[in-house]
């Protein structure tokens, strides 16, 4: 005689107490990533979650893992859009959201011998459905050079340099591409970093931060006036951590726009 397995999630809750989201998170997964340089490979950190009413007692966290492993299509905001609509539609809920962090890499081209090596990005990728409502969020951490300009003013012989993390997030319409916001920041800093340079290169990149000196201030300022004027985006922030040669702490500077 074959008995029915109980479904526990889908029996009646009484305390009356809905939540917000219920889903998963830290579920490493291999992903493909559409750029403007073709598809790209990476491991993605994912956090996927539902809307849960307050008469059901729990969400089926299997349904998540199982909506990955069919997943196929290379990610971009317009598949996370549909892949979030596919969750909802597994989970029977009106809202819920999927973050995707991963390292994004990307080829670049040394300033002199043109030798090629790959640079890492820390890349979030985020769509939340909220009731027919969506939200597209990107965050993109690019590591690029910084230069004091008090330093260059008052030194005879030279002038302090950094290595600066610059995050910038936004909610755009889910038409702004991961390279675009890399080459915001890096035409920005003082100057870029590569995976590989020989020494004319390190003279070049040497040089090209000297003249081109930058405050943490002065970074996040010029950055956020760029996002500022591109009308796709609808809200963002951008912060600059610049890890300090000359001091055992970090100079940190943050900017957010006003809600649209």
């Amino acid at each position: 005689m074959t008995h029915s397995i109980p479904d526990i999630q889908s029996t009646p809750d009484t305390r009356n107490m809905p939540i917000n989201r219920v889903g998963i998170k830290d579920l490493h997964f291999p992903v493909r990533i559409e750029s403007a340089q073709g598809v790209v490979h990476t491991t993605a950190k994912l956090k996927m979650a539902v809307y849960l009413p307050a008469e059901q007692k729990g969400t089926h966290m299997s349904r998540f893992v199982a909506l990955m492993e069919e997943h196929d299509a290379a990610l971009s905001p317009a598949a996370l859009h549909h892949l979030t609509e596919s969750m909802l539609a597994r989970l029977h809920a009106h809202s819920g959201s999927i973050e995707a962090a991963f390292a994004f890499f990307r080829t670049k081209t040394a300033p002199v011998s043109g030798i090629k090596s790959l640079m890492d990005y820390q890349v979030t990728l985020a769509c939340d459905i909220n009731q027919g409502q969506t939200r597209h969020r990107l965050s993109v951490l690019v590591p690029v050079t910084s230069l004091c300009p008090c330093s260059k003013e008052i030194s005879q012989y030279g002038a302090h340099n950094q290595r600066s993390h610059v995050t910038v997030s936004l909610e755009s319409d889910g038409a702004v591409a991961v390279e675009e916001i890399i080459d915001l920041v890096e035409n920005q800093a003082s100057c870029q970093l590569y995976g590989l340079l020989k020494r004319p290169d390190e003279k070049f990149v040497t040089e090209r931060a000297y003249e081109n000196p930058k405050f943490v201030e002065d970074m996040v300022r010029d950055i956020a006036l760029a996002l500022q004027n591109d009308a796709r985006i609808h809200r963002f922030s951008v912060e600059s951590e610049n890890f300090e040669s000359i001091h055992n702490h970090s100079a940190y500077a943050l900017i957010e726009s006003a809600p649209v």
